[in-house]
């Protein structure tokens, strides 16, 4: 495939809500977009052609979990990780740092990198700013994420600038081992925690170095909504205007909605497959958990508006018989339901955006969702 620019163009903005799109030689990813996550090269539950049909222009691949199985190496012999997959389009890959900032007692940091012992097996492995480039290089990524340390919050001011710091080395060195690869993009990614003095800094010391994209990191990691959206309230305004800005690991309809409001263009959550197999179902009413006794005699869909498999040939009583008895198909038509409702969410976002009618949409939102699901049949 012939290189081309990464590039990202803004078409319209309502407030601080942007809508645009980003550029790859691998197609156009549509702003805000949300990315489905699939971890292990796989979006659980659904074929690569379903997630594409729900409007999906971009996927999340995990650096963590595919260097440890199958190996970068081995998927980099088969053709790289979009063919292994088969899926044409493009993905994003996380660095791995957040995975390995969780194994708590199982690694060892150091200002060099972090050695870890695998959850699969135990075996020992090294992961650096450089390793992390090279295992990301392998997988055949388009959107490549600097190494950095994700500090779980609440976390003291010093524990936090400390990280930061070793994250922003580690992004000057994820910048130089990167190279120069035309028609792939680096995003460096924000730290600071809920400190904006910090986020500040950080923001400055990326920018210096320069990078496709940037990353509001740090956050969704046990602070709650009103001190995330505190947080993005100044965060995605210290990052250039003209790049995208993506928001790591978020998250429920409302964050999304109210990222998407304070300047945000990229999210990635396992939330809507994660809920799809235990039966949870996010509608434009609020979430519904289809085990519920109430659903086992309705005949209708889940969502009247939605044009996806499970609600156009299903019905409720059939998803919560199938849920409940944990029939494969629970699983997959469920996600396919997920996956749908946030594309739909970030399309419906794209159009108030560009129409310029973003506040009347988002209260609009909000008052249905409140208003709760359907009256029992």
């Amino acid at each position: 495939m012939p290189a081309q620019p990464f590039a990202f163009r803004l078409d319209a903005t309502d407030g601080r809500a942007r809508t645009g799109a980003i550029s790859t030689p691998r197609g156009q990813i549509r702003t805000p977009a949300f990315m489905p996550v699939g971890t292990a090269a796989t979006v659980k539950a659904m074929l690569p052609e379903s997630v594409r049909a729900t409007g999906a222009d971009i996927l999340l691949g995990n650096t963590y979990h595919l260097m440890l199985r199958p190996t970068a190496e081995r998927i980099d012999r088969l053709g790289g990780l979009h063919r292994f997959m088969n899926w044409d389009r493009p993905i994003l890959t996380d660095s791995g740092g957040f995975q390995v900032m969780s194994l708590g007692a199982l690694r060892k940091l150091d200002a060099d990198g972090v050695t870890f012992k695998s959850h699969i097996d135990g075996s020992k492995h090294r992961l650096t700013p450089e390793r992390s480039m090279e295992i990301q290089r392998l997988l055949g990524s388009d959107i490549v994420m600097c190494f950095d340390e994700c500090p779980a919050l609440p976390a003291d001011r010093d524990r936090i600038a400390a990280s930061m710091r070793l994250s922003m080395d580690w992004a000057a060195r994820s910048r130089d081992a990167f190279g120069d690869r035309p028609g792939h993009a680096l995003f460096g990614i924000q730290q600071g925690g809920l400190e904006e003095d910090l986020r500040a800094e950080s923001a400055e010391r990326l920018r210096s170095i320069g990078f496709e994209g940037y990353a509001v990191g740090g956050l969704a990691v046990g602070e709650g909504q009103e001190a995330m959206f505190d947080v993005l309230d100044y965060a995605p305004e210290q990052l250039p205007a003209d790049k995208p800005r993506y928001l790591m690991g978020v998250g429920k309809p409302d964050d999304i909605v109210g990222a998407v409001k304070r300047g945000i263009d990229m999210m990635d959550c396992v939330l809507p497959s994660r809920s799809g197999r235990t039966g949870q179902a996010f509608t434009r009413r609020g979430v519904i958990n289809i085990r519920n006794a109430r659903h086992v005699d309705d005949p209708r869909p889940l969502d009247e508006e939605c044009g996806c498999p499970a609600c156009r040939g299903y019905s409720r009583a059939y998803l919560h018989h199938v849920s409940r008895s944990k029939e494969i198909i629970g699983s997959m038509l469920m996600t396919w339901h997920n996956l749908q409702y946030y594309q739909d969410l970030m399309a419906d976002m794209r159009a108030a955006i560009a129409e310029e009618r973003f506040e009347v949409w988002e209260r609009d939102f909000h008052a249905l969702r409140a208003a709760g699901d359907v009256e029992p049949v």
